[in-house]
C-alpha cells in the first residue's frame, strides 16, 4: 500500500519539492539521484482521483494517477529549472500517454508545480523546450494542478540499484533508450539560460 502526502506538502527547511512524472518512475528515479542538489528521489503516484493507491490499481491506468518522482533538492545547489532541462531530455515528451513499450495514462509525461513560482518557470521551461527545436513531434507533457503525493511501496524505492539486473533488463526491453537516441536533437546545448528563464514571459497559446 502507498504511503499518502497531501499538498501543500512543506518540504524540509531550506529545501524544495519538485513533482515529474516521465513514465516508469524506477527510471526518473535513476536519473535524479545522481545530480548534485538533490538530496532525496522518492517513487510514487499521484494526479489521481483513488487514495492510496496500490500499484496494481495504478497499472490498470483506471485511477488517474502517473507514476512520478518527489524530488526533495536544496536551490541553492541547484534550480528548479535545472531539473526540468534534465527532464526533458531524459525521457519523450512529445507521445502521448506513453514511454517506449509502456503504454497508458500512468506514463504520461506530465509536471506537478508545487506553487505558482513553480508554474511560472515550468511553462516557461516547457516553451523554451519547444523553441529550441528538441524534438521533430510537439511537446505534449501537461502541467497539472499539485496533488497527493503517495510513496509507491518499499520495494520500488531505489529500484535501479536494490534489484539491479531486473531493471536493466526492463530498461533495455522497454527501448526507452533506443527511442530517445532516435529522438533528441542538440543534447550538447542548453535549453535555455537561467537568467533569462527567471525573467520569461510565457508566450501567448502556450497551455
Amino acid at each position: 500500500m502507498s504511503t499518502p502526502s497531501f499538498p501543500p506538502d512543506q518540504a524540509p527547511e531550506g529545501k524544495s519539492y519538485a513533482v515529474l512524472a516521465g513514465g516508469c518512475f524506477w527510471c526518473t528515479e535513476a536519473i535524479y539521484v545522481e545530480m548534485m542538489g538533490v538530496e532525496k528521489v522518492e517513487s510514487g503516484y499521484t494526479g489521481g482521483q483513488i487514495k492510496n493507491p496500490a500499484y496494481r490499481e495504478v497499472c490498470t491506468g483506471r485511477t488517474g494517477h502517473a507514476e512520478g518522482v518527489r524530488i526533495t533538492f536544496d536551490p541553492e545547489l541547484v534550480s528548479y529549472g535545472q531539473l526540468l532541462e534534465v527532464f526533458w531530455r531524459t525521457h519523450d515528451p512529445t507521445t502521448l500517454n506513453r514511454q517506449g513499450a509502456d503504454v497508458g495514462t500512468q506514463y504520461r509525461s506530465a509536471i506537478f508545480p508545487q506553487d505558482e513560482e513553480q508554474e511560472r518557470v515550468a511553462r516557461a521551461s516547457m516553451a523554451a523546450a519547444e523553441e529550441a527545436g528538441l524534438w521533430d513531434d510537439p511537446i505534449v507533457t501537461t502541467i497539472e494542478p499539485a496533488a497527493a503525493f503517495y510513496v509507491a511501496e518499499d520495494y520500488h524505492q531505489d529500484f535501479y540499484r536494490t534489484n539491479a539486473a531486473h531493471y536493466q533488463r526492463y530498461r533495455a526491453g522497454c527501448r526507452r533508450d533506443a527511442r530517445l537516441e532516435q529522438l533528441v536533437h542538440g543534447l550538447g546545448k542548453p535549453i535555455h539560460d537561467e537568467q533569462r528563464l527567471k525573467r520569461r514571459e510565457v508566450p501567448a497559446g502556450v497551455p
